[in-house]
């Protein structure tokens, strides 16, 4: 489901939060970047293919259906997309936009040391 690289973008302008997540990427050995917009994005991952993109829904800059369809251009990546449990419309659009994993942001947070290696192979 994921490209071959060991590299993974994370797209969020929350600092604190991408620092939580780089952290957990970090204390489970993978490299996770981060862009903070879409041209940081766009940068990132020309420069290497990533494993897996987590964004964040809720971002101004973002376009799901664009990226998907970049990603999938370039090699099948993994794309996660997280947002707030109260915008379930967003978190349905995202998945028919074509997220492959759409979880509520409480949920990502809980999950993700268990889930992040298997996003990223």
């Amino acid at each position: 489901m994921a490209c071959m690289s060991a590299t993974g973008i994370l797209l969020s302008d929350d600092l604190l939060f991408a620092s939580r997540i780089t952290g957990t990427a970090r204390a489970l050995g993978l490299d996770l970047k981060v862009a903070r917009g879409a041209a940081d994005l766009e940068r990132l991952r020309q420069a290497q293919a990533p494993a897996c993109v987590l964004v964040d829904l809720q971002h101004a800059e973002l376009n799901v259906p664009a990226l998907a369809a970049q990603l999938r251009q370039a090699g099948r990546c993994t794309l996660v997309g997280y947002g707030s449990h109260v915008a379930a419309e967003v978190l349905q659009q995202a998945r028919a936009d074509g997220c492959d994993v759409v979880l509520p942001r409480s949920q990502f947070v809980e999950r993700l040391a268990a889930d992040l290696p298997g996003w990223f192979s």
